[in-house]
């Protein structure tokens, strides 16, 4: 018989021209007790199996596909075999902290308003340097050591407040140092607040945890997958991608905010790929279970359903998932 076939690990993976996973081991021992040789024809994605399936291309379809009630409209389910749900994956974005945070200044407007301060200090170290040679005898000489005391002085009093030279002209002198306090203290203020500000709302348009936080995001899901259905209905913007590689691929380029995917599938592979810059975060939301797909009114939805159930009660199905997922605690 043909039987459907789409690659999602570790339900169904591909070496070669052999294909295994949790699905496939599940599937030829179904068939062996029906007593029947299987001729896989692999597909694309969800939508095509499923489709293939219900033109009666294919006599069955095995991956981890959903039991949906908008699937069950065109194709008869198999008693369930495993119980998912979906989560959501995100990039973990170590180490690029500091060059996030030289962005986001940018992009706010910062980074020109710290460089007009910058040319304010500049010339204020050199006007300083030209004041004191004329009025200061004891006023270093030479340039590049007057330029640094008066550098310094401009620094010391824009940053903490705190004048470093003497005062040479009685109460104008006061004025012009209270104006360099009011200045400095305004220099200061302004830096902290814009950097912890910038800091703040990166984190909370960064900070994804749950659902809640996916609107106004972009989230990567599989073509034809539960999760692009469940984002359309929340109207979530999604990029859509026939297998997780390449929609992690597209995460760890910055191109989408999120995976939104079977909670398993996501697992397995951040557990194998740990080198990834990926995270799982949230609880696992949408319960839903896998069955196995036959064309609608198939003679062998039944005697496969009965199969599925005696591998269950034999405990066969349990062995066939601990091979992939371990032993439940």
């Amino acid at each position: 018989m043909k039987v459907g076939i789409y690659v999602s690990e570790p339900f169904v993976s591909k070496q070669g021209d052999t294909y295994t996973g949790m699905a496939v081991d599940l599937w030829n021992s179904v068939s062996t007790r029906l007593g029947l040789a299987s001729q896989f024809i692999e597909y694309p994605n969800y939508n095509a199996l499923v489709k293939a399936v219900s033109a009666n291309e294919v006599d069955a379809a095995v991956t981890n596909l959903t039991i949906t009630e908008k699937r069950a409209e065109i194709v008869d389910f198999t008693h369930p075999w495993f119980d998912a749900g979906l989560r959501i994956m995100v990039h973990t974005q170590a180490g690029n902290g500091w060059n996030d945070l030289i962005g986001d200044l940018e992009d706010a407007g910062h980074l020109a308003t710290y460089a007009w301060i910058g040319i304010v200090i500049l010339i204020a170290t050199i006007l300083l340097t030209l004041f004191d040679r004329r009025f200061d005898q004891n006023f270093p000489r030479r340039w590049l050591e007057g330029l640094a005391e008066s550098f310094y002085h401009v620094v010391s009093l824009a940053t903490s407040g705190k004048s470093s030279r003497k005062n040479l002209f009685g109460w104008v002198g006061r004025i012009w140092q209270a104006f360099w306090l009011v200045f400095g203290i305004a220099v200061v203020a302004y830096v902290t607040s814009s950097v912890t500000s910038v800091m703040t709302v990166a984190h909370i348009s960064n900070n994804i945890n749950g659902l809640a936080e996916l609107q106004n995001k972009t989230v990567g899901v599989r073509t034809g997958s539960i999760a692009e259905q469940m984002m359309a209905a929340r109207s979530i913007s999604t990029v859509t991608f026939d297998h997780l590689p390449e929609a992690v691929s597209a995460l760890t380029n910055e191109e989408i905010s999120a995976i939104v995917g079977d909670s398993p599938v996501l697992e397995y592979f951040a557990h194998k790929n740990a080198d990834e810059p990926v995270e799982m975060v949230g609880n696992i939301f949408s319960p839903d279970k896998y069955g196995f797909a036959f064309p609608r009114h198939s003679d062998l939805v039944k005697p496969a359903s009965i199969a599925i159930i005696s591998l269950q009660e034999s405990e066969e199905l349990a062995a066939i998932k601990a091979k992939y997922f371990g032993r439940d605690e």
